[in-house]
């Protein structure tokens, strides 16, 4: 087991864009099971490799008893259905907020060998996947928030004892350019 420690909100690796996956290599099959372990000794629903420092488009997921990981994720959305529930990050412990996430998510990649793979999602299958996706682009669910929700979280994180008020967080308004949830409008 390599359990790794995992980057709390306020590290800026958080909020870089992952690089794609070029070498499906020994060393992208570790980080897989170091990620894999680390988020079961959480008891995580997913990890994304920025949460353990690296920037790589790689994640791993524990939903419903079916553990997997996904390489170079790209997301489509079959339907406009949208799910509102709570949601929580191992990189922010403890806390959960109301998170809008679309219902249904098709997300295609590859798995640790370079083979073509796809996940089709739907609940808490989808939350977990959209989650870890954004992770990949720097963003965070709690960009997804409505401002109230944002002010509410921050107050939060302040009180949190893991909170370093050395390391400044930041929260983007904004996580797409549309300015709308998914582009559909809020």
């Amino acid at each position: 087991m390599t359990v790794q420690p995992i980057r709390l909100f306020g590290d800026p690796v958080l909020r870089t864009p992952a690089d794609p996956v070029v070498d499906f290599d020994v060393e992208l099959r570790k980080l897989v099971a170091d990620l894999t372990d680390t988020m079961r000794e959480q008891n995580g629903a997913g990890l994304a490799a920025p949460q353990l420092g690296v920037g790589l488009r790689v994640f791993t997921f524990d939903v419903d008893d079916v553990v997997g990981h996904l390489v170079n994720p790209v997301l489509e959305f079959p339907d406009a259905e949208e799910q509102d529930g709570p949601e929580g990050c191992l990189s922010i412990p403890g806390l959960y907020f109301d998170t809008k996430r679309r219902q249904n998510v098709i997300a295609k990649g590859f798995n640790r060998y370079g083979d073509p793979m796809q996940i089709v999602g739907t609940g808490l299958m989808a939350r977990c996947v959209q989650h870890e996706t954004d992770h990949l682009d720097g963003v965070l669910f709690l960009d997804r928030l409505d401002p109230a929700g944002r002010k509410e979280a921050m107050k939060a994180i302040r009180q949190a004892e893991w909170y370093d008020p050395a390391t400044p967080p930041t929260v983007k308004l904004d996580p797409h350019a549309s300015g709308s949830l998914f582009g559909l409008g809020r």
